[in-house]
């Protein structure tokens, strides 16, 4: 059970109600971090800008690669709710996340997802290099913003305790 309670719509105030609002127009759903989250608009508004680097990432970046990236820092950080979001992902557009043969792009993402969640003052600098190569310093500061948000939504979704959304149940690692 999560350590904070998720707001209730009908007795949550105007301020609230409008974040949840613009939140649900937005992105057409409402799940449990976010429903906690709306405690504090403002803190909600921060993690939103999940959504915001990843459109920033996405002309040079397509979904998969993001998804991978995405699901290596959750893996990393031990954090059910991002991982099992990332299954989802890659399971509902046809691929198994335990088979997938990632591209060497995908493969440079991935290792460097793995060391900012394991440890950020520890990136390699042959990391840095082949990122360099591939990607000019505007997308190098947007992926490494993108990678902090997610590192901070396993922080939040560990350290809250918030439940699995239900939709997310069949998309655990199982074993």
């Amino acid at each position: 059970m999560a350590m904070i309670p998720p707001v209730a719509y009908a007795t949550a105030s105007q301020d609230i109600r409008a974040e949840h609002d613009s939140e649900l127009g937005l992105r057409g759903r409402m799940t449990n971090m976010k429903r906690i989250l709306l405690h504090s608009p403002a803190a909600h508004r921060i993690y939103a800008e999940w959504f915001t680097l990843r459109d920033l990432l996405k002309p040079t970046l397509d979904d998969r690669a993001i998804w991978l990236l995405s699901l290596a820092i959750s893996q990393v950080c031990r954090a059910e709710i991002p991982v099992a979001f990332f299954r989802r992902a890659l399971i509902d557009s046809g691929l198994d996340p335990e088979a997938i043969e990632p591209t060497a792009d995908e493969t440079l993402l991935i290792a460097f997802g793995k060391v900012v969640a394991a440890d950020a003052n520890a990136v390699p600098d042959d990391i840095w290099a082949a990122l360099k190569a591939r990607y000019d310093d505007a997308l190098l500061v947007n992926l490494v913003a993108f990678a902090g948000i997610m590192v901070a939504t396993c922080v939040f979704t560990n350290a809250v305790r918030v439940d699995l959304d239900p939709e997310l149940e069949r998309y655990r690692r199982r074993g």
